[in-house]
């Protein structure tokens, strides 16, 4: 493993998540309805995933995010069910192949019942939980996400990312 970038996960908020995605809001925020899902495959999907801890490495004082994935046809909505979890992103727009890209991850801290909309084409590891062994998540995204699941090997550019859990 080549020398890892320290990400220190933060709250979430309406501004610091902008430029991965939106938070849902209440029907009666005038801002309801300013985004909107996209779907170009019309092919969205509600299910219930999750992750467990062992999927991604532990290292001292976190989880090592080796591999971020993203979407080019579809947003997608994630929501923890039942634990505190932890995503890391990045821009839509960068093509992660440098380390200038991959100093530009973001992780932030969701918690339950606390849903995120990540951008067509945003990248994205987890959510995972920040502590014990799983998470459950509600998630909706393209039935046909394997078709249109770009990765990059974060650990093959000599460059994971830990993300702090405490």
């Amino acid at each position: 493993m080549g020398e890892a970038r320290h990400v220190t996960p933060v709250p979430l908020t309406r501004d610091g998540w902008a430029p991965f995605g939106w938070l849902p809001v209440a029907d009666t925020d005038p801002r309801d309805g300013e985004q909107r899902l996209d779907y170009a495959w019309q092919d969205v999907h509600v299910n219930l995933i999750g992750h467990q801890r062992d999927e991604v490495p532990t290292v001292e004082g976190g989880l090592c995010c080796e591999v971020l994935f993203r979407h080019a046809t579809h947003t997608q909505v994630v929501m923890p069910l039942d634990v505190t979890a932890v995503v890391a992103v990045a821009p839509a727009g960068l093509p992660m192949a440098s380390d200038s890209d991959v100093d530009q991850v973001r992780a932030f801290v969701i918690e339950p019942l606390s849903a995120i909309v990540l951008y067509r084409g945003t990248w994205h590891w987890g959510p995972y939980p920040m502590a014990g062994e799983s998470v459950s998540l509600f998630n909706v995204q393209g039935l046909r996400y394997r078709e249109d699941n770009d990765s990059v090997d974060l650990a093959a550019l000599g460059h994971p990312v830990v993300v702090r859990t405490g």
